[in-house]
């Protein structure tokens, strides 16, 4: 029979179990309570800045034109990545139709245990020829191809030096590197090489750029860069996120539209190239060995799916069997841009390139003109800080080979017309 004193001890320990589970219960709902605050501020100050990003909700495929919940009018996309058009191409969706049937929607693991099929395989060898390397990795995006590169190729005694305008994937994979970091001004060449003159030191030496600047729509000065990279002893890598397909006589990239070859490429499928999913690095067979063993992204995410593979690999059949649509999406960026530039704005970033983002300076101001397009059917977003830099807010338009002139005009008479009423143009 159990001891009143037992009993006694077991009923406090019970109490003092429930008091401490109560008193720590109502510490963390207290923590909670204040982080909560903390973050409702923050959310607070990004809306009164007008740097708010809200998410609109599409209720149909990807194309030039498309639906958009709460407006029952058709809208023309002039915001979206899908610069050849073929994110709904007849092609490219039966070719994801066909591989789920055959090869499944997903493998369930990663690459090394159980998540290669010949579909990635032929994927790695078709992009490895398109961009005339060695070998080619597949990731589940550009961001973790960028994530996976730097920590993998340079150790403690080499150098990264980076435009200062790089992606924010690069930076990021630049941070999880041991390698002395340098930083030059946006394309400016005389920095690049006092920068280099500065890591001469180092053992391996590599020089990190985005081939086309996402924001300015602005291209990277290869030659130069290339020249400074074998007089300094250094490699060079290019993102090809905004170039892949499209720029460049046949659409292979930045390289080729300088006539010019870097030794190592990351780019991304989820742009140009179908726009489904999925990203990949292209350089030499013994980085891209090392980068199978090495890197975290690759190791530790899943495989991409088949039907992703199938669509990416359709998408590049047809730019290789159809070399006019670089040249119709090259038409249609020259079209709007000389509108527009006639109108009085001022369109920044390269001639040739499809990002033509329109200046208007003030964050408020790209936010509310880029609702008031919506309203007569444009969709368009406007970007400030932080995305891009302060002071310099503006809308990016983004033609596709998809438009036809005559949307294109009507999107430039939308742009006069509320450029007028917000006087931002005469």
């Amino acid at each position: 029979m159990e001891k009143i004193g037992d009993f006694v001890l077991k009923i406090s320990k019970r109490h003092n179990n429930r008091a401490f589970k109560y008193f720590t219960r109502k510490r963390s709902t207290q923590a909670a309570a204040a982080v909560q605050q903390d973050l409702q501020h923050e959310l607070e100050g990004i809306k009164d800045a007008g740097t708010w990003k809200g998410e609109r909700v599409i209720t149909s495929k990807q194309g030039p034109t498309i639906h958009v919940a709460g407006s029952q009018a058709d809208i023309l996309n002039f915001c979206a990545n899908n610069y050849l058009g073929l994110s709904s191409h007849p092609e490219v969706i039966e070719a994801g139709k066909k591989a789920l049937d055959t090869h499944g929607a997903g493998l369930s693991s990663v690459r090394f245990i159980c998540g290669t099929q010949y579909l990635h395989k032929e994927l790695e060898d078709k992009i490895s020829k398109f961009h005339k390397k060695e070998d080619t990795i597949l990731y589940a995006s550009c961001f973790d191809a960028n994530a996976g590169l730097f920590e993998v190729l340079l150790g403690p005694e080499d150098a990264v030096i980076s435009d200062e305008l790089n992606h924010a994937s690069i930076i990021d994979g630049i941070r999880l590197c041991k390698a002395k970091r340098f930083r030059y001004k946006h394309t400016d060449m005389k920095d690049l090489e006092q920068n280099l003159k500065d890591a001469s030191s180092c053992h391996k030496k590599l020089i990190a750029t985005d081939g086309v600047f996402s924001m300015d729509g602005s291209v990277a000065p290869l030659p130069d860069i290339t020249r400074l990279g074998n007089e300094y002893g250094a490699l060079v890598f290019i993102d090809e996120c905004h170039g892949t397909g499209f720029f460049g006589p046949t659409g292979r990239g930045t390289d080729e539209h300088f006539g010019l070859e870097v030794d190592i490429i990351n780019s991304t499928l989820g742009k140009a190239m179908g726009g489904a999913a999925g990203g990949y690095t292209s350089g030499p067979k013994e980085l891209v060995q090392l980068l199978r063993q090495r890197s975290r992204p690759y190791l530790f995410s899943n495989t991409l799916p088949p039907p992703v593979v199938a669509c990416a690999s359709k998408a590049f059949d047809l730019i290789i069997q159809n070399p006019d649509l670089p040249k119709k999406l090259l038409t249609n960026t020259v079209r709007f841009r000389s509108k527009m530039t006639d109108a009085g704005f001022t369109i920044s970033g390269d001639p040739g390139h499809p990002i033509c983002p329109v200046m208007l300076g003030d964050a408020k101001l790209a936010s509310t003109f880029a609702d008031d397009m919506l309203e007569k059917g444009i969709y368009v977003i406007g970007f400030s800080y932080p995305v891009v830099p302060k002071g310099k807010s503006r809308i990016r338009v983004q033609i596709s080979a998809a438009h036809s002139e005559q949307e294109i005009d009507r999107a430039v008479d939308a742009f006069v017309e509320i450029g007028r009423k917000l006087k931002v143009i005469n």
